[in-house]
């Protein structure tokens, strides 16, 4: 009888409220200083960064406390400048938490150099789509004395002769220079042998 008096009495009840206002206290400052360590519930959102240069970009990123690694750089893009961010993840808009890294994809200086193929003696229908589908573009065509008509017998660049094998640009414009059609075979394969023959008729 006198334990449940004990448990009924004003000092037990506010020993009670004691301890549960006690428990209350220590479960809210544990979420505070959990929320302070870890940044709960902070957010940034990610600036958009795109067609920026790494200056701006590193200051727009420490201006926000996000921090940047570049993984890679990709196929160059006319659209954005040489060296500038054409891909960033998280994308813009995104909320983050403080001093989360951004990763970007760099546009590089140019476009990568290729060789040119061998079209010399293809004909046009063969030689265009071969450049084509390495990335060049086809530019002025013009004809010159040649028995076998619209086949290729020179590739230019901006007024340079260019040989197979020679390096380029992607998406630079190769002219050629075909076959009319016109002449003989004596002339096609070069004048030498006009010449040698002449030689041997007069040594005769």
């Amino acid at each position: 009888m006198s334990i449940f008096r004990f448990l009924i009495s004003k000092i037990f009840l506010k020993q009670i409220a004691f301890a549960l206002l006690a428990l209350v206290l220590f479960i809210f400052i544990v979420k505070w200083w959990l929320g302070s360590t870890t940044n709960h519930d902070q957010k940034i959102a990610v600036p958009d960064i795109k067609g920026m240069t790494l200056e701006l970009v590193e200051q727009e990123l420490s201006n926000a406390d996000l921090r940047y690694f570049i993984i890679d750089s990709a196929n160059y893009n006319p659209d954005y400048p040489r060296y500038s961010v054409i891909e960033q993840n998280p994308a813009a808009g995104k909320f983050v938490k403080e001093n989360r890294q951004i990763y970007l994809v760099l546009n590089p200086s140019g476009f990568r150099k290729l060789s040119i193929p061998n079209v010399i003696s293809k004909t046009r229908r063969q030689a265009e789509p071969t450049l084509k589908a390495l990335g060049f573009k086809i530019g002025k065509i013009t004809y010159i004395d040649y028995i076998g008509k619209d086949e290729v017998r020179e590739m230019h660049h901006k007024g340079k002769r260019l040989n197979p094998g020679d390096q380029l640009q992607k998406t630079a414009t190769i002219d050629l220079v075909l076959g009319n059609g016109k002449g003989n075979y004596r002339e096609s394969i070069g004048g030498d042998t006009d010449s040698q023959n002449e030689n041997e008729d007069g040594g005769n």
